[in-house]
């Protein structure tokens, strides 16, 4: 091991207790690690476990599932797949296998992202720009063009100084929603889903008026063809292709602009999804109604006849919180408050015509395993946990000298800490401190050993090189701190090599050491040769040299 190199350590953890099933670990153990769960999606075999570890944002589309893009802790974005229409964004056509890095789209901070059918992408970041890129020929990158865009490029006709929260992609079709609640579209409008009032394609956004004109729309969606906004007060506006009854208006027209679905009136919804031909919401209730196209039971009526009007949808008894369906596919999904996921519609060639209890965790499972094609409903994402557990918080406050009471000073640096804490943890700190002490004066040990000391109090783990931890193990030694002792030795032990081995046998001899003392005779018998010409064993102490001989002796260490 290098020298200077830093080891972290961490105690092994119990086993876990018997009963517990390895699924119900893995999921605590992913969202412990803020790992993103991505393993039943096909596509993510071709990247490696440690690339897979880092991925933290995810989004599978494409007319086969074929495509994907996705994010890493570090917020770089990468893609991969077939790249039909250049909607992988790498600046050309060609397919790849292996992972490819969007420049242009790292550090951005992806918040939420949608596709179309071509397909093309149309992608917003946390400050709220847009970027499109992909099939384009009805103008859905809203550039103006009907060139395919090949690498992502920011829309911002009519949405300068706007921050759109939301994205929502057609066919060909794409809409946003900004911060004060306005709806912009743009692209295919052969069916009146831009809003318009006209069939015309619309090259850039426009924002959507008519009656949503003095309107705060709080959520959006689209289908194949057409578009739905919900609205501050709990009103659903639809408008777009109605061929199957998917705008809940009673009718099968087209609708050119907003229009209120009237049969809701009085039901406060609060979130809606639409799938290739059918539309689902969700109220402030917890209750599910639908209409549209159901020739696959995906209304969930139990029966496979359309609807033209919003249809009760029966999941149990409990309350829904979560609604799932894609333009792209005819299979719905809903997740109830006790963490039930349902699914019914298309699933895998069968027709489900009433909600069926899964053992899925998530609704995203839904569409990875049953959907065709295989494609995500949403951007999938680690979920945000802003909450710091007690261990985290005495974490982020080592060190921290606007909430310490004490400082170390140590070869003329500060180290900040709290009193209460250094008590609390450790036996050697309740007999020495008194409330008046402020600072405190420590020349025994070098600032890292002392710093890693005062780190352990408060993380339970250290972090330092295996030369400084002899040092720390001496500490540990005098404080009597049994378990940081052991962290001493195997981070020693991590960093025992020839040139240091006699160094780390006669630190280990003096500190009484003796699991370390063994590890580091064993390495030395295993190196012998190299170990007996190295500087530390020309320089090695009379007696240790004496008993080292005479133990390597009983061990045959010198047997021809």
């Amino acid at each position: 091991l290098r020298r200077g190199t830093q080891i972290q350590i961490h105690m092994e953890d119990e086993p876990p207790p018997q009963g517990v099933s390895t699924k119900a670990l893995e999921a605590t153990l992913l969202s412990a690690l803020k790992m993103l769960d991505v393993g039943k999606w096909p596509i993510f075999s071709l990247c490696s476990p440690e690339e897979l570890k880092l991925i933290r944002q995810a989004c599978v589309f494409g007319n086969a599932g074929n495509e994907v893009l996705y994010a890493t802790e570090n917020d770089e974005v990468f893609v991969l797949g077939m790249n039909c229409s250049g909607c992988l964004g790498t600046g050309d056509m060609q397919s790849t296998i292996e992972p490819r890095r969007l420049d242009s789209l790292c550090g951005k901070k992806i918040a939420c992202l949608s596709y179309g059918s071509g397909p093309h992408v149309v992608l917003a970041t946390e400050e709220g720009e847009v970027y499109t890129w992909g099939h384009n020929a009805y103008s859905q990158l809203g550039n103006g063009t009907t060139n395919h865009g090949f690498i992502p490029c920011q829309v911002s006709t009519n949405l300068v100084n706007k921050k759109v929260i939301e994205v929502a992609c057609g066919s060909h079709h794409s809409m946003v929603l900004t911060s004060d609640g306005e709806v912009y579209t743009w692209g295919y409008n052969n069916s009146g889903q831009v809003g318009s009032g006209s069939t015309a394609n619309q090259p850039i956004p426009r924002r959507v008026t008519s009656c949503l004109q003095n309107k705060i729309v709080v959520n959006i969606a689209c289908g194949q063809m057409c578009s739905m906004a919900v609205v501050e007060n709990g009103e659903v506006y639809v408008w777009g292709y109605n061929g199957n009854g998917q705008l809940g208006l009673g009718s099968s027209g087209n609708q050119p602009t907003p229009c209120r679905i009237a049969a809701l009136q009085g039901i406060r919804v609060q979130r809606v999804a639409c799938g290739y031909a059918h539309t689902l919401v969700l109220t402030d209730e917890g209750q599910i109604y639908a209409w549209g196209a159901n020739s696959y039971g995906q209304l969930g009526t139990g029966n496979k006849s359309n609807q033209s009007y919003p249809t009760t949808v029966i999941v149990d008894k409990d309350r829904v919180i979560e609604i799932a369906a894609c333009h792209s596919a005819h299979t719905s999904a809903a997740k109830t408050q006790s963490g039930q996921v349902y699914m019914w519609g298309q699933c895998r060639g069968q027709s489900v015509t009433f909600p069926h209890l899964t053992h899925f965790a998530c609704t995203d499972d839904v569409f990875a395993c049953f959907a065709t094609p295989a494609v995500m409903w949403r951007l999938l994402s680690v979920e945000p946990d802003d909450h710091l557990t007690v261990a985290q918080s005495l974490k982020k406050e080592f060190d921290n000298p606007e909430t310490a009471d004490l400082k170390f000073l140590v070869d003329g640096k500060y180290i900040h800490v709290h009193k209460v804490l250094l008590k609390i943890r450790c036996e050697h700190f309740r007999s020495i401190l008194n409330n008046d002490d402020e600072i405190i004066e420590m020349s025994e040990f070098s600032y890292p050993v002392y710093r890693a000391f005062l780190e352990y109090l408060y993380t339970d783990n250290i972090r330092l090189p295996p030369e400084d931890a002899i040092g720390l193990l001496d500490l540990a030694t005098l404080y009597r701190e049994n378990r940081l002792k052991k962290l001493c030795q195997q981070t020693i032990k991590q960093g025992i090599c020839e040139e240091n081995a006699i160094a780390l046998l006669s630190a280990a001899v003096k500190y009484e050491a003796q699991d370390l003392e063994e590890f580091c005779f064993r390495f030395c018998i295993n190196h012998l040769t190299v170990v007996t010409q190295t500087q530390g064993f020309a320089e090695m102490d009379h007696d240790l040299l004496k008993n080292f001989i005479s133990k390597a002796s009983r061990v045959g260490a010198f047997r021809n």
